[in-house]
């Protein structure tokens, strides 16, 4: 039988299944999963720690955030674009983040990305916004109560956001990283309804 895709917490609340009882996994649940983001700064990093993601579970990322802000510049990325390969050592040697030179290297290529995309078509949020789509996805897909197995880990809109940010030079942006960057800054709204942060 599958698992239903909704939990209930000590303090009585109904959630999505996905945060379970982790204090943190909780208070990012309620407090910033799924709400709208517009600020450049915060979209760009919340695209490059889901590349961090990659292979990982995002509990590990967001006990790791703070470090990862601190190592990353505050993911100002005038700031990142000018990171050279000593910068990379010194990363590598970083055990309060995933020390990965791929997905380092990634995020240094992403901010000179994302200060090409700036300077020539304004704004990442109205980027980014751009590929909201109409609807949600699964959430407004079933009518039914939801299990685990019937959320997708992708979707046409990530399929297309992926496709572009590819096109326009990006790394470690696949559709499942683009998804789950799209169900965090609130450009679709996953919350499963019933959850009580929806």
């Amino acid at each position: 039988m599958a698992e239903e895709s909704l939990i209930t917490g000590k303090d009585g609340h109904t959630r999505c299944w996905w945060c379970g009882d982790d204090p943190l996994y909780i208070r990012y649940h309620d407090e910033e999963w799924g709400n709208p983001v517009y600020d450049d700064v915060r979209l760009f990093e919340k695209i490059c720690l889901e590349g961090f993601q990659a292979g990982l579970s995002w509990l590990t990322i967001l006990r790791k955030r703070e470090n990862f802000r601190t190592a990353f510049a505050g993911f100002d990325f005038y700031e990142i674009a000018g990171f050279d390969e000593n910068k990379v050592l010194s990363l590598l040697q970083d055990h309060g983040i995933i020390r990965h030179r791929g997905k380092i290297e990634a995020t240094i290529n992403n901010a000179k990305r994302a200060i090409e995309f700036i300077e020539e078509h304004g704004t990442l949020s109205d980027y980014f916004w751009s590929f909201s789509p109409e609807k949600d996805t699964y959430t407004d897909t079933y009518t039914a109560p939801l299990c685990r197995t019937d959320m997708p880990p992708h979707s046409p809109a990530s399929q297309a956001l992926s496709k572009d940010l590819k096109h326009r030079g990006w790394r470690f942006v696949g559709p499942t990283t683009c998804y789950a960057f799209m169900q965090a800054m609130g450009l679709v709204n996953d919350h499963i309804k019933g959850c009580r942060f929806r």
